[in-house]
């Protein structure tokens, strides 16, 4: 690889902005790409009431949460191009947020001068430590009432357990706010012109002096641990130059031990171009991020990615978008380079695809490319893709991201209320299904209705929102249903002969072995047959009679899992077995030996993880038991206690209200699918009585 590429790739930044809702990313961002010169005139986040630039864009925030469209937009500062990547601020979908970290290399935390951090910042920043991202911390709006900064920086320290390092104060706060002053340079720092674009160097004011140094010998302080060459700077008593703390800044970041702390307003223009200058001096380009990826070849071995163009392609779609020329396909380059008209291959299906359109976003227009290489974010257009799917060249059989996807656990049913409800309702849920992984869609048969399946009631909630708003379909759904299923509990023998004689060829065909309880809830088969008692043709046939009776259990009609089936002997007649006659015959056996293994009923349960502020946990602790829930853990770190539980997906309905109203509305729950798990007795029974009246 050319010296000169990894130059580029060195120079390269991918950063998220993420902030709770209302901290002023959207109007943080706008400032970014007008002083990147993307988009030639600032416009104010306006309200709907029309009264102006009230900063009121919740509406909007909600909608969007970005004004710019786009998934990834590319601006360049100093000759650093920079890639901002729309983060998702609600983690109700796993997937969806490891995806969007993932491409990520850095990010910039927005916090509000006067709200500190607040719940949704807390969500955000436990992802970020989660994926490991650097990232540098603003407070945005110090010219609003009640701004204080430092106020903030200790709650980043108290709330989220991170180092903060003031490399700024402010010069003025609230109606005074002026600017800020740069404690590496030591110097005042104003904007001037109609937008804040003329960046003035000054000197400090005498009476901030006194401030000043002191917050700088905070911030030598606090840096000196990452450079030996400034801590002996500092007790030699040794001019510090700017490229010292620079340094010291950029390795305490990169290893998530120190955020820096830069501030301003981005309203009034001020303190965006500094926060520029310290994405590109401290956040990690992608050459300072490990990547790995799984390979398929060895059983989802991690392998570690290099950011050489030179390299077998590797690429990851983290988002589908659907625009007016078609699915547009978001992907983000780890190693390798992708050239228009190449061919590449989707991991997850195997299919090969031609690369038509090769297009690098800029805010809302498109640039037409001809090659991207490792780093790049991109979008391809007319891939016929799911999100999360890995590309590559052919050369590999790598994954970015695991490709277990869990079993959706809940289903919904919705129908359309007319005809162009319907239409509308089928365009959503393709679009939806392809988007989300774990977002199923199915016809059932029985009732003929349409049934979304999901990882929890809120997953499925936001699902119907989207439908209902973006699609403008009128539905109606009926009661979420709990994804139960049947399992036997002992060993039970079985030996059935289905035999049909009427006029003409009959069937024929004798079936014996045994069924047990399986280890990891898989339906196993094994063939024990020995001389010949069932002709090697008719063993597929039998294993497929097995097999269809799987979907629908004796006990309560719920699909059938963790069944081993053994099968030891048999007999066949020359002219009367065929191969339906050994399918009926293995179904006979099923159903003869099902009764006799004592089935039960299991049930999900999921892992529900807490989080609450520390005078909340004896509630929340109550809320989790009155519905039957496990404590597995509990832990506290400072101001919140996180606990963790196993708790029935039955119980969980309505649980986000319930938790609310404990908690003051301070506490968020996650929740994932862990395993299946008997119904108590007296509870099964209770369902079982029900499921065999609906089938009357």
């Amino acid at each position: 690889m050319s010296n000169n590429n990894s130059r580029e790739i060195s120079a390269l930044r991918n950063i998220g902005i993420s902030a709770h809702i209302d901290s002023g990313k959207t109007t943080l961002t706008e400032r970014i790409l007008f002083y990147t010169r993307r988009i030639h005139a600032i416009h104010d986040v306006k309200g709907k009431d029309g009264v102006g630039a009230t900063m009121d864009f919740m509406e909007l925030e909600k909608e969007r949460g970005i004004t710019i469209q786009s998934a990834a937009t590319t601006c360049a500062w100093d000759g650093h191009p920079i890639n901002i990547i729309d983060t998702p601020g609600h983690v109700d979908f796993t997937i969806e947020v490891e995806r969007a970290l993932r491409v990520l290399d850095g990010a910039i935390l927005v916090l509000c001068a006067v709200g500190g951090v607040q719940s949704q910042s807390v969500t955000v920043d436990r992802q970020m430590v989660r994926y490991r991202v650097p990232r540098i911390a603003f407070v945005n709006k110090c010219d609003r009432t009640g701004a204080d900064p430092f106020r903030v920086a200790r709650q980043l320290k108290e709330r989220l357990n991170h180092n903060p390092v003031l490399l700024q104060i402010p010069m003025g706060l609230e109606s005074d706010h002026q600017g800020v002053i740069d404690l590496v340079r030591m110097k005042a720092v104003h904007f001037e012109g109609d937008c804040g674009e003329e960046v003035v160097l000054g000197d400090i004011p005498a009476e901030y002096m006194e401030l000043a140094r002191q917050k700088r010998e905070e911030m030598l302080d606090a840096i000196s641990l990452y450079s030996d060459e400034l801590t002996e700077a500092i007790l030699g008593e040794e001019p510090i130059t700017e490229e010292m703390i620079n340094e010291a800044v950029r390795k305490g970041t990169l290893s998530l031990e120190m955020t820096p702390v830069l501030m301003g307003s981005a309203y009034k223009n001020r303190g965006v171009q500094p926060l520029l200058d310290a994405v590109m001096k401290y956040l990690p380009s992608p050459l300072d991020i490990e990547n790995r990826a799984l390979d398929l070849e060895r059983e989802e071995e991690e392998v570690v990615l290099g950011s050489a163009p030179g390299l077998p392609l590797v690429m990851l779609a983290f988002k589908l978008e659907v625009s007016r020329y078609g699915q547009l396909t978001y992907v983000r380059l780890y190693q390798g380079t992708l050239t228009r008209g190449d061919t590449i291959t989707n991991t997850r299906t195997g299919k090969r695809v031609k690369v038509g359109r090769l297009v690098r976003m800029h805010a809302d227009e498109m640039e037409e490319i001809e090659s991207a290489s490792a780093g790049d974010i991109v979008a391809l257009f007319g891939i016929d893709c799911a999100s999360g799917d890995t590309f590559t060249d052919g050369e590999v059989r790598y994954a970015m991201t695991s490709m277990h996807v869990p079993a959706p656990v809940i289903s919904l049913a919705v129908k359309p209320k007319d005809k162009k409800a319907e239409m509308n309702l089928s365009k959503a849920l393709s679009r939806f299904s392809k988007e989300d992984p774990t977002f199923k869609v199915y016809l059932d048969e029985e009732t003929s209705e349409t049934v979304i399946c999901g990882m929890g009631e809120l997953h499925l909630d936001v699902y119907v929102e989207r439908i209902k708003r973006e699609y403008g379909a009128d539905i109606e759904t009926g009661m979420p249903k709990v994804a139960y299923r049947e399992s036997p509990t002992r060993r039970a023998e079985f030996n059935y002969t289905h035999k049909k004689q009427t006029g003409g060829a009959g069937q024929f065909g004798r079936v014996a072995g045994f069924m047990e309880p399986s280890e990891d809830g898989e339906f196993v088969f094994e063939n024990l047959v020995t001389g010949g008692a069932i002709p090697t043709e008719f063993i597929p046939s039998c294993e497929k009679g097995f097999k269809a009776c799987l979907n629908k259990g004796a006990l309560a009609g719920f699909p059938v899992v963790g069944v081993k089936i053994a099968i030891n002997d048999g007999a066949a007649h020359s002219v009367d077995s065929s191969d339906m006659a050994f399918q009926q015959a293995a179904i006979g056996a099923f159903r003869e030996a099902y009764q006799k293994a004592a089935p039960v009923l299991l049930e999900p349960l999921m892992r529900v993880a807490v989080e609450t502020p520390s005078e909340f946990q004896g509630a929340v602790l109550g809320s989790l038991n009155q519905r039957r829930g496990i404590i597995l853990s509990t832990s506290e770190d400072g101001v919140f206690t996180t606990i963790e539980s196993e708790v029935p997906l039955a119980e969980m309905f309505g649980y986000s209200t319930v938790l609310r109203s404990s908690t003051q509305g301070k506490a968020e729950f996650t929740m994932e699918f862990s395993r299946y798990n008997p119904v108590p007795k007296a509870l099964a029974e209770e369902i079982v009585r029900k499921e065999k009246e609906k089938q009357k």
